[in-house]
């Protein structure tokens, strides 16, 4: 039994913020964003937009393209870390306004990995027996969450959402194997202070703490040495030469970080689709954008490999194996 992909979706908000419109940061500085990350460009969300919205807006552009009717979905599994709500899940809220009434949902949270996580769960519910039909959405809405103010992280995130939908298969296609990971020690390298039940708001002194935060240095080194491990530890589980590699979807969060590993594990940087330039880093949506738009680029056909990498907070990373 395998979770084959009916159908990919995403969504984009219609506000693009390039470089030279962030006036807050001194004009010297503007060229390190794309010299550090590669990113050029980033979407916001509109003010009356919520994550739950870019959720939506995936998920329907998804169903839509397999012509596909939301009563029929079994579970609707939200990778986000930026919820419209500490409670209730928003998943429930996309769930509700698709009208997807025989469906369980929920929410999940590993940061950048959630996507990756996300696509280990679903093809693990529909193994199970118990789903056929599994709707998988990343919905990152960080222009609410960050510091205008901190040219550490507001310039090289944006929002956006993408979403699969996974089918039950008897051919040997879809979610083939899947690698997480996690390292809690590095918990306070990518993290929000408050909002939880550790830093309530009644007890904040700053509206600072209430914002995103990441250790850049070790974060980049971090993520070059846990994305190389899961890819290699993936090529060796599943005995994949690189050359079967068709291309493979790295979490879009620093162009240096994706050269670093195409160099350590001499695979062509072609190989890595990237898109960052266009949208910064969009956490747990960053690599379910990228399949969407690969798969509809016309550049893969039946049978191709393609491997997802991802690393982000908790610390978290992970990679998965699909067969087209």
């Amino acid at each position: 039994m395998y979770s084959s992909i009916l159908a990919t979706g995403s969504y984009l908000p219609d506000k693009v913020l390039y470089n030279a419109d962030l006036i807050q940061f001194p004009k010297n500085s503007i060229n390190l964003i794309e010299a550090k990350t590669g990113v050029r460009s980033r979407r916001h969300a509109r003010e009356d937009e919520c994550t739950s919205d870019l959720a939506i807006k995936a998920a329907s552009n998804c169903l839509n393209n397999a012509n596909f009717d939301p009563s029929d979905l079994d579970a609707i599994v939200l990778a986000t870390s930026s919820p419209d709500r500490m409670q209730p899940p928003t998943a429930t809220q996309v769930q509700y306004k698709l009208g997807a009434s025989k469906a369980f949902a929920f929410d999940i949270n590993a940061v950048c990995s959630g996507s990756v996580y996300g696509i280990y769960l679903a093809d693990s519910i529909i193994r199970s027996g118990g789903c056929k039909n599994v709707l998988l959405i990343g919905a990152e809405l960080y222009s609410k969450i960050l510091d205008p103010s901190d040219f550490s992280t507001y310039p090289y995130f944006g929002d956006g959402a993408g979403a699969v939908l996974f089918h039950k298969d008897d051919e040997y296609c879809g979610v083939i194997k899947s690698l997480l990971y996690s390292d809690g020690s590095g918990s306070e390298l990518i993290y929000v202070q408050s909002g939880g039940t550790k830093l309530t708001y009644n007890n904040i002194k700053s509206e600072k703490e209430t914002y995103f935060k990441m250790r850049g240095k070790e974060v980049f080194d971090f993520a070059v040495a846990k994305g190389t491990e899961a890819l290699a530890n993936l090529m060796k589980e599943t005995k994949l030469n690189k050359d079967e590699i068709n291309f493979i979807i790295p979490h879009q969060a620093n162009i240096n970080i994706i050269k670093e590993i195409a160099n350590r594990l001499e695979i062509p940087l072609d190989k890595f689709y990237i898109n960052l330039d266009k949208y910064g880093n969009t956490a747990a949506a960053s690599v379910l954008i990228g399949l969407d738009e690969l798969l509809h680029s016309g550049r893969l056909k039946k049978g191709d490999i393609i491997i997802m990498v991802v690393y982000g907070g908790g610390l978290s990373w992970g990679a998965n194996l699909i067969r087209i």
